[in-house]
C-alpha cells in the first residue's frame, strides 16, 4: 500500500492538501430536498414519491435544487480541483491532436476525418480520385461550433453526383436534429431545413429526393420515414412510412449495392424492413417480410438476391438465409448457413467477389472470409483472449481489401487492410500514444473466470500494470453494462492509462443481459431474469475479493446508464463489497419510468425490461428498481451523474434518486450529486470537453484510495 500512494500522489500532491484542508474547514452541509407526498398507485400497490416534484425541468425550484447539487459537489471536491486538472492534462496529453482518420474510398473521393492543434471537433474533408489531389473541405465542425454549448454533427449523406451533402445538427443535446443540405461546389447552405429529425438522411439516384426519420416531439420516438424534394418547404414533405407501434422505432438508409432504399421498423425482439429501389423515388415501398413477434432478421442486397439474418425457426444464434428479390417473404428464405449452438453470426459484409461473416465464439469476436465462387473459405488469425476484432467501414464493393479494427486491452487500435486474395495484410494506421512512457509490455491482461451463485460461470477481462502487485489490497475498478445484448467488449483506452500507472486494475465484467456468450447470455439476463444481471456482477466481485486481487477497501464499480441501473442495484444488494461508485446517468426508477409512456424511448422497452403494466412485471421490477428499493442503511461512497438534456435517461431519476438516499442512508460516507446542465446522455461535446467528466471520476476514485491507511 505504501509503494501504491507514492504512485498516486507522486508529484500531483493533492492528498495532503486534502487533509489540511479537512482540518480546516468544517463538511459542508449537504443539500436537503423538500418532500412533496405524490401517490402512485398501480395493481393495487401503493407508492409514495416524495420527490415527484422534480420531473419539471422548467421549474425554477427544481434549477435551483440542481444548482445547490452541483454547489455542494464543487465544496466537496475542492481539495480535487487541482489534480483533475492534472489528470485532464496528462490524459490529453497522450492523444495526438493533429490525428486523422485512415481514408476509405467512395464513389470516387477520398473521405477523411481530422483533428487540428487546440481545437475540439472534427473536420470532414474529400480528395478525388487521388489522395494526392486538393482537400476538399466539407464541415468543420469548430466553426459550426462557435456560439453553442453543445454541438453535435449527427451525420451527413453524399448525393450519388457528389455535389451535394445532407447534414444533421444538434445544439442541445436532446438528439434532436435539424436536417440542412449544403452545395459541395459553392459551400452555400441550401434554404432546405426540417426540425426535429433522428439524425439520418439518405439520397434517392436523382439527386433531389433525400429520405429522413423524424421523431415523435414528446417522446422522441423514431417513427415517421418523410420525403423531401429539394427546394421544397419542410411541410410540402411527403409521408412514406408511419410506425404505429408505439413499442416500434423507424429508420432509413440504402443498400451498400445502392440498388435499394431500405426503412427499418425495429423493437428489442421484433424487426421487419421495407424496400423501394434507389432509382424510382416516387414509388411504393414494399413489406420485405411481414413483422411476426419475435422473429428477427436484418437484410443483405448482392446481385438479385437478398441475405436474410434471422433467427428464425429458434436459431437463437442466428442463421444466413437467402431470398430472391421478387418474392421475399420469410416462407421463401432459404438456408444459407445454419444456425451454431456455440457461434453467434453477428453480421454479413457483401463484396464482389467475398463476404465476411462477423461471429463471435466463447466471447471472441472471429472474422471468417469466404469466396463467393466456394473456392476458398478461412478465418483470420487472432491469439489474445482480451481483444476486440471489428470489421470496419467498407463502402467499396468492387475490391479484394477488407479493412478491420484490433486492439486489446495492452494493445493500442490499428486499422489493417486486408487482401482477401493474397492474405497479405497492411496497418494503414496504428493509434499512437503520446508521452514516450507507455509500452503494451508494461501491462498484463487476461481473462478470469467466476463461478455465478447458480453456477454459471461468468468471464471478466482484466489489465494491470506489471508492477501492481495482486496481494488482497490492489485497488480495482469492475466496469460492466449488462443489458440490450450490448457487448462491452475488451478494448484499449489511452485514458485508463491514468488508472493503471496509479496501480488501478481495470476489470470489464462480461455479465449476462450483455451478448458476450452469445444471444443465450442476452435472454438470460433480460425480463424475469433479470436479476441474473445484477447477481453476475456482485459475484464478480466476490470472486476477485476471494481469490485475493482485491478487499472491499479498495474495490470500486464504474456504470453507466442501464449500468447505472446495475450500480444502483448493486449498492442495494451488497453494498459491503465496495469502497466507492460511480453511477453515470442512471436509470434508477425503473417502475415509475416504466409506467410512464410519456418519457422518451419508455414503450420501445417493454421487451427489455417487461410492461409494468401487468403486475408480474410490476412486482418484479420493483423488487430491484434502486429508487424503490432505498433503505436505511449503510451505502460506500458514491458519485452521481447526469446531464439535464438528457433524452434516455431523465436528470430527474438521479436526482430523486440522490435525494432520497441523502435522506435515509445511515453511513457517513460521501455522496456526490454531479449536474451537466448544457448536456445530456453524452456528456460534454468536444474531443476534449469530455475527457474532464472523466477526470472528475477518476479523481473521486484517487481520493479516495488514497485515504486508505
Amino acid at each position: 500500500m505504501k509503494k501504491l500512494k507514492v504512485v498516486l500522489l507522486g508529484c500531483l500532491t493533492f492528498a495532503a492538501s486534502c487533509q489540511n484542508q479537512n482540518k480546516d474547514m468544517s463538511k459542508p452541509e449537504a443539500p436537503i430536498a423538500k418532500k412533496v407526498a405524490k401517490e402512485l398507485s398501480k395493481h393495487d400497490d401503493v407508492r409514495i414519491d416524495d420527490y415527484y416534484w422534480m420531473n419539471d425541468r422548467e421549474d425554477q425550484e427544481v434549477i435551483s435544487y440542481l444548482e445547490k447539487e452541483n454547489a455542494y459537489y464543487a465544496e466537496m471536491t475542492g481539495h480535487t480541483k487541482d489534480f483533475q486538472a492534472a489528470l485532464f492534462e496528462e490524459m490529453k496529453s497522450r492523444i495526438k491532436e493533429d490525428d486523422s482518420s485512415v481514408p476509405y474510398k467512395k464513389n470516387g473521393y477520398w473521405y477523411i476525418t481530422r483533428y487540428e492543434i487546440g481545437k475540439e471537433y472534427p473536420v470532414y474533408s474529400r480528395k478525388k480520385e487521388s489522395l494526392d489531389a486538393d482537400e476538399e473541405i466539407i464541415f468543420d465542425c469548430n466553426i459550426m461550433a462557435e456560439g453553442h454549448e453543445y454541438f453535435n454533427l449527427s451525420s451527413f449523406s453524399i448525393s450519388p453526383d457528389n455535389t451535394l451533402a445532407a447534414f444533421s445538427v444538434d445544439t442541445v443535446s436532446r438528439r434532436k436534429y435539424t436536417l440542412q443540405i449544403k452545395n459541395l461546389k459553392t459551400g452555400e447552405i441550401l434554404t432546405d431545413k426540417v426540425d426535429n429529425t433522428a439524425g439520418n438522411s439518405v439520397w434517392a439516384d436523382d439527386n433531389k429526393t433525400i429520405f429522413y426519420s423524424k421523431q415523435d416531439d414528446v417522446t422522441l420516438r423514431s417513427d415517421k420515414i418523410y420525403k423531401h424534394k429539394l427546394g421544397a418547404a419542410s411541410t410540402d414533405d411527403v409521408l412514406v412510412f408511419n410506425e404505429e407501434d408505439e413499442t416500434f422505432g423507424a429508420y432509413v438508409y440504402k443498400s451498400k449495392s445502392k440498388k435499394y432504399i431500405i426503412i427499418g421498423s425495429y423493437s428489442t425482439l421484433t424487426t421487419e424492413f421495407r424496400t423501394l429501389k434507389a432509382n424510382d423515388p416516387d414509388g411504393e415501398f414494399k413489406v420485405f417480410s411481414p413483422r411476426t413477434r419475435g422473429l428477427e432478421y436484418d437484410i443483405t442486397h448482392y446481385e438479385n438476391d437478398f441475405y436474410v439474418l434471422t433467427n428464425k425457426g429458434g436459431a437463437t444464434n442466428f442463421k444466413l438465409m437467402k431470398v430472391e428479390e421478387g418474392n421475399t417473404a420469410s416462407e421463401n428464405w432459404k438456408e444459407f448457413i445454419p444456425h451454431r449452438a456455440d457461434v453467434l453470426l453477428e453480421g454479413m459484409g457483401i463484396f464482389k467477389d467475398y463476404y465476411v461473416l462477423a461471429e463471435r465464439k466463447n466471447g471472441l469476436n472471429e472474422i471468417k472470409i469466404v469466396r463467393w465462387d466456394g473456392t476458398d473459405s478461412y478465418y483470420l488469425p487472432f491469439d489474445s483472449e482480451t481483444y476486440t476484432a471489428n470489421v470496419s467501414r467498407n463502402p467499396d464493393f468492387d475490391t479484394e481489401i477488407l479493412r478491420y479494427s484490433y486492439n486489446s486491452m495492452n494493445t493500442p487500435s490499428s486499422v489493417i487492410d486486408f487482401n482477401m486474395s493474397t492474405k497479405a495484410k497492411e496497418v494503414k494506421k496504428e493509434q499512437e500514444v503520446l508521452g514516450g512512457k507507455f509500452t503494451k509490455e508494461n501491462y498484463i491482461e487476461k481473462r478470469v473466470w467466476a463461478t455465478a451463485r447458480d453456477g454459471v460461470k461468468v468471464p471478466m477481462s482484466i489489465v494491470y500494470h506489471k508492477d501492481t502487485k495482486l496481494d488482497g489490497n490492489a485497488p480495482i475498478l469492475q466496469y460492466s453494462y449488462g443489458s440490450y445484448g450490448a457487448t462491452i467488449d475488451p478494448y484499449f483506452s489511452t485514458v485508463r492509462l491514468s488508472l493503471l500507472d496509479r496501480g488501478f486494475v481495470y476489470a470489464i465484467a462480461h455479465i449476462r443481459g450483455g451478448q458476450y456468450l452469445g444471444r443465450p447470455w442476452y435472454e438470460d439476463g433480460k425480463l424475469l431474469k433479470k436479476k441474473n444481471t445484477f447477481a453476475d456482477f456482485v459475484d464478480c466481485s466476490k470472486f476477485l475479493i476471494a481469490e485475493g486481487y482485491t478487499s472491499p477497501d479498495h474495490l470500486y464499480a464504474m456504470g453507466g446508464s442501464a449500468g447505472g441501473l446495475l450500480m444502483g442495484a448493486v449498492v442495494s444488494m451488497a453494498p459491503e463489497l465496495y469502497n466507492g461508485i460511480v453511477a453515470a446517468v442512471p436509470f434508477v426508477d425503473v417502475v415509475t419510468t416504466m409506467l410512464d409512456d410519456s418519457i422518451p424511448l419508455t414503450t420501445g422497452e417493454y421487451d427489455e425490461w417487461g410492461n409494468p403494466n401487468e403486475k408480474e412485471y410490476y412486482d418484479y421490477m420493483k423488487s430491484y428498481s434502486p429508487y424503490d428499493q432505498v433503505a436505511a442503511k449503510s451505502y460506500p461512497n458514491m458519485l452521481v451523474t447526469t446531464g439535464l438534456h438528457d433524452s434516455q435517461v431523465q436528470y430527474f431519476e438521479p436526482a430523486k434518486w440522490v435525494a432520497k438516499l441523502r435522506d435515509v442512508k445511515t453511513d457517513t460516507n460521501v455522496l456526490l450529486f454531479d449536474i451537466n446542465m448544457d448536456a445530456g446522455h453524452g456528456g460534454s461535446s468536444g474531443r476534449f470537453e469530455s475527457l474532464k467528466e472523466v477526470a472528475k471520476e477518476y479523481a473521486f476514485l484517487l481520493d479516495l484510495e488514497s485515504k486508505i491507511e
